[in-house]
This record gives C-alpha cells, structure tokens and sequence, in this order.
C-alpha cells in the first residue's frame, strides 16, 4: 500500500496561514482524526483541530476534503489551513507523524505523486519546477505556460497523428491486396500526413532554450587591457562585482555576474584582457579563457578596435568616450563612468534578448525536451522518406517511443529522482 505523506506546503513559519497537506490512503482518517468529521468534498469548512490522543485543541482552521482521484495528486488529499505560527505548525505536524501509515514528504514526492498517477507528465513537472525558481517576469510566463500544459497538449496532438498513421500503415500493408481498404489513396494520405507531421514537429525545434531563459543570457565584455570592461561591467549590474584599477591585466580570470535587466536574465562575464602576448603565465590562462568564454557567448560586448572584433555580430563599444572630446571611432560611444551610452547598451542587450528568448505566448525548451523533438522529428523525416512501408512502419514505431519519453512514460529513474529532488518538501 502507498504511505500516505503530508507536509508543509505554504511558506517557512512564521506566517499568515500555514496550510498543511496530506496525500494517500489514509488522508481521510487524518483529517478526521484531528477535525472530528470529514467535510463535504471540496468545501472548506472551520474546525477545531485537536490531539486525538487526549483531546487537547491544536487551532481552530480551514479543512478542505478531496477524494481522489481527481485530485492535484491523484489521491485522498487533505489540507489543513491552519494559522501560520511555528508552535501551531509543529503540533499539527507532530499529530500526523504519530498517526498510523502516515510520514513526512520527501522533496517533490507529491508532485511525483501527480506524475506517476497521470496527474502531469514530464513537461508539466518541469515547467512547474521552473515556475517555483523563476525570478523575472518571463521566466514566470514561460515556465507558466509549460506547467499549465501548453506544450504537452502539442505533443498528445503528435501522438494522436502517429498512431493514426500507425494503423493507416498497418492497414495498407495488411489489406494491400483486399478489396476492403477504405481508402484507394491511402498510401498517398499517408504520405502528405506524415509530411504535415514533420513540419509541424520541426518548427518546435527553434524554440528557445529554458537553459538560457534559466540561467540568464550570456553576455562576454572582452577587448585589450584598460579598455574598461571591469567598470562597464560595475555599471550594468550596478554594483563593485569586478576589481577597477588602471594597471593592465587587473583581471586575471573570468568573473560571472547574474543581473536583470528590464526583467530579462542575464550573465554578464568580465574577462582578462586581450593581447598579443602575455605578461606572464598566469595572464596566458586568463586570455585563453576570456577566448573559451567567447566562443560560448550569446551576446560579445567589444571594448577593442573594430579590426579586431571576434564576431561579426558583437557590439562594437568605443568605450571611455569621456576622455576624448573628439573622439570618431566606429560603435556605440559609450563612458562607463559617467554613463554617456549605457542606457543605449542596455536596449541593445535587450533587442538582442528578444530574439534568443520566448516572447509572450511562447514557451522554451529544456535541452531534453529539444533533444526528444528532434527524434522525433529525425524519425519521421525517415518515414517521409522511406519508399517501404515496412520501414514506414518501424519510423513511426520509434517516433512513438520519442513522445513516450517526451511525456515522462518512458523514462529512467535516475533522471526522475535528479529532477524530483530539486522540489521543496511541500511539493
């Protein structure tokens, strides 16, 4: 039999409200061993909670009953909305813990709950755990957006196309040569879907990455030594994250600064400065990884001459522009100190933004989501090609397998345990 879990799953006390879950078979006996009753199914009522050992009152709360399985879990779920108070909260949870078949929750056991019962798939699990970590508005609206399903309703759509395409085939190789195939074109119709399926599917794969949305927008400041990219970078993020001094080669190694800008993420990299040759070794390993940190850039910020710019679409910034009154370098005259161009770098940073993330509506896909589309995809371009439909048939069986593990039915346990403990104990 299932444990039967319960855990805090509003905020850390002292609060407001505490609200305390409970999800298994035994829900129901918990709640009516601390309320007296159960409730009417899905209608909150005020009751007095108490010990069931000895009858001593607890708090007077809001207890809400759902029978499964319609249910956030899938299960009996109970929840306690009591006050949020530390003493209230440890008591109630000290009553459950002494009641039979009842535990504390592990991290995201009940979401897992939700997942093994049908309640969510992986995409939904995902956009939810992104949702509970987001920190600016479109991290919000995308993870939003894949935890309500939009994105999971794409792919139950794709299922239903290959398994209708699966038996379409299956038939056409069956009943080739009977006069009860129902349709004399059926190969052609077969054919045409399986090209409207691929289309479809390769569009998704230029969606954003949730990587980038997650972990911010990688911005590489580089030029020579003394361009001024350790105080450009100060002025972005708005505070003293890199050392400003006027010897060369202050900046030794990469330093990685997370900052919002017009709520949108970003990873702004302040790197050692380039030149032709190095001081010393130290300052040898510093360029090499100023380089590296080029090469996996979204975004280069070039502090150097135009000549030497490490990719044609880097901003080019004729930085310290404060100390010459005439000066006719080509980029974005920019001073770092005294802000002249900074408010012009910032909405470059963000049109360029807008095109590496989702825009309103749209949602990003975590490198596994983009990696099970293009399976999928793969394997159906191969159907579209295949002239047998025995190959035709062993395509779409493996597209099948790409959307099972799209949606989490088919999947490891390892990779659902990493993802799983990433949750708060409340969810």
């Amino acid at each position: 039999m299932t444990d039967t879990i319960f855990a805090l799953s509003s905020g850390a006390p002292p609060a407001g409200i505490g609200v305390i879950r409970v999800s298994g078979p035994q829900a129901g006996m918990a709640l009516q061993a601390l309320a007296g009753k159960l409730p009417v199914a899905r209608r909150a009522r005020l009751a007095l909670l108490a010990d069931p050992r000895d009858g001593m009152a607890l708090d007077r709360a809001l207890i809400l009953w759902f029978p499964g399985p319609g249910t956030a879990t899938g299960e009996d779920l109970a929840e306690l909305h009591c006050h949020g108070g530390r003493a209230v909260i440890a008591a109630i949870e000290g009553v459950l813990a002494a009641l039979p078949g009842l535990r504390r929750a592990e991290p995201g056991e009940f979401t897992r709950r939700a997942f093994a019962n049908g309640r969510m798939d992986l995409n939904a699990v995902e956009g939810l755990s992104d949702l509970l970590a987001a920190e600016t508005q479109q991290q919000r609206r995308s993870a939003l957006l894949m935890a309500e399903g939009h994105f999971s309703r794409r792919i139950e759509g794709w299922r239903h196309a290959v398994l209708q395409l699966s038996a379409l085939t299956e038939a056409a190789l069956d009943f080739s040569d009977e006069d009860d195939v129902p349709d004399s074109d059926i190969e052609a119709r077969i054919r045409g879907d399986i090209s409207s399926l691929g289309q479809d599917a390769g569009a998704i794969l230029s969606a954003p990455s949730a990587e980038r949305l997650r972990d911010g927008i990688r911005v590489v400041l580089a030029g020579p030594p003394n361009a001024g990219k350790s105080t450009l970078l100060n002025r972005l993020v708005g505070r003293d994250a890199a050392i400003v001094s006027d010897i060369a080669g202050t900046t030794r190694d990469r330093i990685e600064v997370p900052a919002a800008l017009g709520g949108v993420a970003f990873l702004f990299t302040d790197t050692a400065g380039l030149r032709a040759d190095a001081g010393d070794a130290i300052e040898a390993i510093g360029m090499d990884r100023a380089r590296l940190a080029l090469e996996a850039a979204d975004i280069i910020i070039w502090l150097g001459d135009a000549g030497e710019i490490p990719r044609e679409d880097a901003l080019l910034i004729a930085a310290q522009c404060d100390r010459w009154p005439d000066d006719v370098r080509p980029g974005l005259h920019l001073s770092a100190r005294t802000g002249e161009g900074v408010e012009a770098l910032v909405e470059a940073l963000l049109e360029r933004a807008a095109v590496l993330l989702p825009g309103d509506g749209d949602y990003a896909l975590h490198r596994r989501q983009q990696e099970g589309v293009a399976k999928l995809h793969a394997h159906v371009q191969a159907a579209a090609n295949a002239r047998d439909l025995l190959i035709v048939a062993e395509e779409l069986r493996q597209a099948r397998n790409a959307i099972d593990a799209l949606t989490g039915r088919a999947g490891t346990e390892d990779m659902l345990d990493r993802l799983f403990a990433g949750f708060c104990i409340g969810k």
